[in-house]
């Protein structure tokens, strides 16, 4: 029974990956591997010698990350999600349809925002004047421009 133990530690530290098999594998730079970790959104163990492994799940992990990274959203918000996850377990692909939902408003309210900016950048580029009393793009929130310049809020 002690030989299965060692057989089944030796496939363990078998199946996990170095930084660098990490970083050759996923096509990503060993020093995001390394700022993914700090951010949370990666996790290795450490050797006796403190060298970083990794499980073999890391790599589909990491394959999220990057489609959620593509498709414009933060390592916070991709952190976020995989928060809510069990167990911070890789995401399954049940996972994956219940995260790609959640995001799918975010990115919808995104792409109506740049469809916005798109057609009012076409109306600033006719007129080209980029005022800070008028231009929509560059002083979007300014609700008192009309009463003038100054300041107009007291504390």
């Amino acid at each position: 029974m002690v030989e299965v133990k060692q057989n089944s530690k030796a496939k363990s530290k078998a199946s996990e990956l170095s930084v660098g098999e990490v970083a050759r594998r996923s096509g990503i730079a060993i020093s995001a591997l390394h700022f993914y970790e700090t951010e949370g959104l990666i996790k290795s163990q450490r050797t006796k010698s403190g060298h970083r492994r990794y499980g073999r799940d890391v790599l589909r992990r990491i394959a999220v990350i990057r489609v959620a990274q593509s498709a414009g959203l933060s390592l916070q918000e991709i952190a976020r999600a995989f928060a809510a996850l069990p167990d911070g377990r890789t995401p399954s692909a049940r996972d994956w349809a219940k995260l790609s939902a959640g995001w799918r408003d975010l990115l919808s309210e995104r792409i109506l925002q740049m469809t916005r900016l798109r057609d009012d950048l076409t109306g600033c580029i006719g007129c080209g004047c980029l005022s800070l009393d008028q231009c929509p793009l560059r002083n979007s929130e300014d609700r008192l421009s009309s009463e003038g310049s100054g300041a107009r809020l007291l504390l």
